[in-house]
């Protein structure tokens, strides 16, 4: 099911929101929160914490896709240019952020 959500925005490496709170709702993803420590209180439940700044792809979670996230998508499309250069193909990354998250309710972890 979750092949099918990831092919619905233009950009293959960017999901939208619908796809990415479908993808949350049903734990068919891994979220990654690119986020710096002192950012991440205020985060999606379940979701783990690997900040840009020390960012390595191959500590990424394996299993199930992967999506990145951040506050507003720049860093999580870095750290997607990163995990795609390494040879990570299951990765896609949330570019409204945690901003555009919380502004449609989504569920927040402090």
């Amino acid at each position: 099911m979750f092949k099918n959500l990831f092919s619905r925005s233009p950009d293959p490496a960017e999901l939208d929101l619908a796809t990415f709170s479908k993808a949350v709702q049903a734990g068919e993803a891994a979220v990654v929160d690119v986020r710096e420590p002192h950012e991440y209180a205020g985060h999606i439940p379940g979701s783990v914490n690997l900040p840009l700044s020390r960012f390595e792809p191959r500590e990424l979670p394996n299993g199930k896709p992967v999506v990145l996230i951040c506050q507003a998508g720049g860093r999580s499309r870095k750290a997607l240019d990163q995990s795609h250069a390494a040879g990570r193909r299951d990765v896609k990354h949330y570019a409204g952020g945690m901003s555009q998250w919380r502004m449609q309710g989504g569920d927040v972890a402090v």
